[in-house]
Formats: C-alpha cells, structure tokens, sequence
C-alpha cells in the first residue's frame, strides 16, 4: 500500500531587523594606539572622513599605527556638511583611492556623513568620536542637511559600525560645551520614549524605554560633578551614557522609541540660519521644553508640568539652554519662527508620535513659553 505524503507549505516570515550594537566596541584612556588590530582586520587601504582640524589631531595617533600594520590612508573632509553634496565628493575620494574601509573621526555630523557613505559603498566602518555630543558613533541611523545645515531627511542603515573607539583623552580634549550638548541630547530620550512607547507591551521596547529612564537618572545624577571634573569617574560614566547607553535605547527600541517632538523641533529649528551655531544637544534640548510644553497647553498635563520646571533647574545648572533667548534666536522674526513651526509640522515630521495633534501656531506658542509658569 502505497504511503500517503503530506505536502509542506513553508511559512514566509517578515523579518523586522534590529541593529543593536556595533559589532566591536574598545574604549579606555589611549585605547586608539591598541586599535590596529581591530582595524587593519577590516581593511588595508582606509579612507578617514572628518573636519578638517579633526583629520589634522587624529593623524597624529593614527600614521604610527598605519605603519605598523602596513596600511594606506587617505584623509577627506566632510564638508560642506554631511549633505549630498558631500556623500557625492566622498564617493569620488572612496573611488579614487580605491579604499576598502571607511574610517569616520569627529562629531555627530563626520560620523553620520562616514556612515552613509560606507552604507553606499558596501563598505565596513570604523566610528571615532572626539566628543560625547551624540551617540552617531553607536547607531545605524545618518542624518543628511543641505550645504547649509538644514534638516532633510534621515537614512536608516544596514547596521550599526563594525567598531567603534572610545578614546578618553581625545573626548577630554573636546570643549566642555560638546559634553553638555550630548547630556541634553542623550536625555531627551526619555521623554521622547515615553511618549512614544510607553504603553507598548513589546519586550525589547520596554526594555528600551526602562532603558531610557535609567540614562535619565544617571545623567540627573551625575552631570553637574561629572563637569566639575573632566576626566574623573563621573565624568567618565557621563560620556558612557551619551555616545553609548543612549545608543543602546535606539538600538533595542528601533524607530519609534528614537525621536518625538524635541528632535523634530531640533530638525525645524536648522532651517533658521542663526540656530546654526548651536550644537545639535542644545537644540533638542529645547526641544524637550518645547514638547513638555505642548502636553500641558494641548493635554493638561500636570506631570509635564512638574517635569519641565525639574529640567530648566538642572539646564541652569550644566549651561543648557532654556528658551530661544538662550539658544541665541532673540532677533529672528516671526515669520522665520513660523517658518520653522511649519518645517516641524510636516506630515512626515516625528512630532506626530504624540499622542496629539500639534498644529504650527500651537508649536509655535510652546517654542515662546518654555520658561513661562
């Protein structure tokens, strides 16, 4: 008798990916000079993106290390931003040099630009950070300006670095300025979770969010010691939850436990040309005044309330700014203000993950009266 088969169907999956964690993590006081290893793994013939003074201070700790593993380097700046203007001269640089790895030194704004281009190219990455003003060097994620620093549009990318290098003494270098701005960017993601994802019952969002809480308090914490003394151990801890913890939120919450209201005013604000001479964190630092704001005006929300007035204590107290008077803005008009609201509004703008709708001349009232009672 002949045997009866059973036909299998195969199940198709969606798979949503999440880019947790750069492959390779080092970090420690002078760790640069103990990274060749790591790096000459990915490649042989480099190309570093950076400022051009970044390029210049990094040479110095990384030609010994070049000659040591038998490397071929070549330097390029980022500028004018990381725009597609300069994505399209680096991949020309990428080309020319016939580079095998991308090596990204700096801030938020070289890392972001070496990222993609690596992204672009199908090419490993290697992110240095000079200062603790975002977690760029953490994530997969870049954000692209105009030439003229105005918001876009961001990328998400295929994954987070291969390796990144936390040197101590190169962040200890940067201005005390850079390290407030990335507390101010590193906390907001918490209020900006919270709202988001709060209520999510999926594992790794709550883990996100929890996550979030805890940078929070660390950052309460210790930020005013950790800048009393640069160096010290909780100064240390302080650039471990900027360019790394707050990384780790992104990275385990994905999109929506990413940015809310404070990094969509952050994103409106560039679109004014004189807010481009504040620093990414202290724009959306703001921007967190301005979306607790918007949830006492438009919800009444008490507990905002209270959190606003905890938050302009401790903004007074490490230096970050605390109305559009502090951000430099006392002279714009209000049609550049306006402007800015709408730019903030748009359809596909990341205000609309509050759990209200938020028109401009609301945004527009909140961005006015974020000291107010």
């Amino acid at each position: 008798m002949p045997t009866k088969t059973t036909k299998i169907t195969p199940v198709t999956t969606k798979l949503n990916s999440l880019f947790v964690s750069p492959t390779q993590v080092i970090q420690g006081e002078g760790i640069i000079s103990q990274a060749g290893k790591g790096i000459s793994r990915l490649g042989k013939r480099p190309l570093l993106v950076g400022g051009k003074q970044t390029l210049e201070l990094i040479s110095a700790h990384l030609k010994p290390i070049f000659k040591q593993f038998k490397l071929t380097a070549a330097f390029d700046s980022y500028a004018p931003d990381c725009s597609e203007t300069s994505l399209k001269n680096l991949t020309e640089a990428t080309q020319n040099h016939q580079a095998d790895l991308i090596i990204g030194v700096g801030g938020g704004k070289a890392l972001d630009t070496a990222k993609l281009l690596a992204y672009q190219q199908q090419l490993p990455i290697v992110t240095i950070p000079t200062s603790g003003a975002t977690c760029a060097a953490w994530t997969a994620l870049s954000n692209v300006y105009s030439n003229q620093g105005a918001f876009q549009y961001d990328v998400p990318l295929s994954r987070c670095p291969d390796l990144l290098i936390l040197d101590y003494n190169l962040i200890k270098a940067a201005p005390k300025r850079t390290l407030v701005a990335g507390i101010g960017d590193a906390i907001a993601k918490w209020y900006e979770a919270s709202v988001s994802s709060g209520q999510s019952e999926a594992t790794l969002t709550i883990a996100a969010v929890q996550q979030a809480r805890v940078l929070r308090d660390i950052l309460l914490q210790k930020s005013v010691k950790a800048l009393d003394k640069i160096g010290g151990e909780d100064w240390r801890e302080v650039v471990n939850a900027t360019v790394l913890l707050a990384g780790v939120i992104g990275g385990l919450g994905g999109a929506n436990c990413r940015t809310v209201a404070a990094h969509a005013v952050h994103n409106g604000l560039t679109h004014i040309p004189a807010a481009h001479h504040a620093l990414h964190g202290e724009k959306v630092a703001y921007g967190i005044l301005v979306q607790l704001r918007l949830e006492e005006m438009i919800q009444g929300n008490k507990l905002a309330a209270t959190s606003r007035q905890q938050l302009l204590k401790f903004y007074e107290e490490i230096g970050l700014p605390r109305s559009l008077e502090d951000l430099g803005l006392s002279q714009v008009t209000l049609e550049e203000l306006r402007q800015a609201a709408i730019v903030t509004c748009h359809p596909n703008s990341d205000i609309h993950r509050l759990p209200f709708k938020v028109s401009p001349e609301q945004l527009l009232s909140a961005m006015v009266s974020t000291v107010g009672a």
